[in-house]
């Protein structure tokens, strides 16, 4: 472990902040420009987009590669299975998407580590293995349906699997392992530039403006709340909004080297990401609405390849073209990302050398993960006989059930005042941070119950579990409330702006081990077992929609 000396503008004494990889200390190199190390700032709008363009990446990259194959395969089933009613979600997903990524902006830019590093360095072996834990797991099935979009794109020019994916998994390797992060993020960059192809599709598509406009405003379900309805909204709720989401960006914003001076900017970053990833997610709803509406495919779809072939049929080979390289371009993408967020929390368990900056040769280990869970992940796709859309689902859904868990390591992070001093949540944010905790809590709670009890009564539940929400929060405020007038809660440092922008986290061994309350801990193991029983409720709806 190294540290980096900074020199505030203001000229008070250094700062010592943690620098887990010597690689994450210079000048920020992205797709799109430079930025000096020692860099305070710069003045004037053209200087300012300059700089944004030069942050420009983690945000970005992070968003769009929410809307990977699983992703592509969600959507489209949204809007094959339940036209366009079920857009109103994603309006609802915008704040959940900006809310928990900007805490993790935060996190990244003030203490130089990653978020596998920080939840173990804060709460224990224990906790950090129970969290990294459930995230290489949910990865790695994340990853294996990267590699069955690989399959079901090529698989519609009638390219082989066994050419295909092997062929995709050499790219991945090939483009991670250039020992070079500008030249990474701008072969993502062109990933995300693919994504214009969503545009001629949709108007090909013919879509109804009064509906788009009526069915994002008003909330509705299509044949109304069944099981499986609430099934398929929290797996757009888990392919949007993602455990390995906080990791990826936290780490990579490290990696980049952006620092608290720089904050604001990669805020614009992720704002700007959120936004492109929810307009494409509705555009892909739409497609599929608009496109199998009163045909023979609508409410009867099989996988993303099935959806190609259709769009084929009712719109022509150009749509059906496109929508192949979509989904193929989607998969790449997103592999590349939950990947490399894998790779980057190995790095910080097992306290590896993990940057984009360093070669093969330089970071054995880091690149040897990476190829690992690839070529694993590969491998398993080309089993014969797998039910691939089922499994594409079924990962999504999981990835909505893990969330509150990763939400919750993330709410604790952020509001622990020797991590983030002056940057620490403000009391507005914890309650809407616990307010998205509680609706995913909701969610998964209604998902559990239509597995035990299928003839329960869907929208009943929903009003009563939501009751209990609101009751929830009302108490949380209360307390909240309550403790903030007691003094029990230590403010924050107060600092001026030249003092905040250049205040970072210290080196991680001159911190205290916090102490949890036990509210807190009886919380996290509530939390713990309750998300046992999820995924195991989980993996029967799973079965049961195999085996239909």
């Amino acid at each position: 472990m190294s540290d980096q000396t900074q020199v505030p503008a203001d000229g008070s004494p250094v700062t010592r902040r943690t620098v887990l990889d010597s690689a994450h200390i210079g000048d920020i190199q992205g797709a799109f420009g430079t930025i000096g190390q020692h860099e305070l700032g710069r003045a004037g709008w053209r200087r300012r987009l300059l700089a944004l363009l030069a942050i420009l990446g983690p945000g970005i990259i992070v968003m769009v590669g929410d809307n990977d194959a699983g992703g592509v395969s969600t959507y489209s089933q949204a809007g094959q299975n339940y036209g366009t009613s079920l857009l109103w979600v994603l309006i609802l997903l915008i704040p959940v998407l900006i809310v928990n990524q900007e805490m993790v902006i935060r996190l990244g830019a003030v203490t130089g580590v990653g978020h596998g590093k920080l939840i173990f360095e804060r709460f224990g072996k224990f906790w950090g293995a129970f969290s990294v834990g459930d995230l290489f797991i949910l990865n790695f099935l994340t990853i294996v349906t990267e590699f069955i979009g690989v399959d079901l794109a090529l698989g519609y020019f009638g390219v082989s699997k066994y050419i295909s994916v092997p062929l995709a998994a050499l790219t991945l390797v090939a483009v991670t392992a250039s020992g070079s992060f500008r030249r990474w993020e701008r072969f993502m960059f062109v990933f995300i530039a693919a994504n214009v192809l969503v545009i001629p599709l949709l108007v090909m598509s013919h879509p109804s403006a009064g509906s788009v406009v009526r069915h994002t405003t008003v909330p509705g379900i299509k044949g109304g709340v069944t099981s499986t309805s609430i099934l398929l909204i929290i797996a757009m709720v888990g392919t949007t909004v993602a455990p390995w989401q906080l990791f990826f960006q936290q780490s990579n914003i490290v990696d980049k080297r952006i620092t608290t001076r720089w904050i604001n900017y990669e805020r614009a970053d992720t704002w700007i990401g959120a936004f492109v990833c929810v307009l494409a997610a509705g555009a892909l709803i739409c497609i599929t609405a608009f496109a199998f509406g009163g045909t023979p495919l609508a409410g009867n779809f099989t996988d993303a390849g099935g959806v190609a072939t259709g769009l084929q049929h009712y719109l022509g080979n150009a749509a059906g073209a496109m929508f192949a390289i979509l989904l193929l371009n989607a998969a790449l993408i997103g592999a590349a990302a939950v990947t490399l967020a894998t790779s980057y929390a190995v790095g910080d368990v097992f306290g590896l050398r993990h940057s984009l900056h360093r070669g093969i040769l330089d970071a054995k280990a880091f690149y040897a993960s990476f190829c690992g869970f690839v070529i694993l992940a590969a491998a398993i796709v080309l089993i014969p006989g797998a039910p691939l859309g089922v499994i594409t689902t079924a990962v999504q859904a999981l990835a909505g059930v893990l969330l509150p868990s990763a939400s919750m390591f993330l709410l604790l992070l952020c509001n622990d005042k020797e991590v983030l001093g002056p940057w620490v949540n403000r009391p507005w944010l914890n309650l809407l941070a616990v307010f998205i905790l509680g609706v995913l809590l909701v969610l998964s709670g209604i998902l559990m119950a239509t597995v035990l009890f299928p003839t329960i009564n869907v929208t009943e539940l929903t009003v009563v579990l939501g009751g209990l929400l609101l009751v929830g929060l009302i108490g949380f405020a209360i307390v909240a409330a309550l403790r903030g007038r007691s003094g029990a809660a230590v403010p924050a440092p107060r600092l001026d702006k030249a003092q905040r922008e250049t205040w970072t986290m210290p080196q991680l061994a001159f911190l205290g081990r916090p102490t949890m309350s036990r509210p807190v801990k009886l919380a996290m193991w509530t939390l713990r077992i309750y998300l046992v029983i999820s995924v195991l409720l989980l993996i029967v709806k799973a079965v049961q929609l195999g085996t239909k």
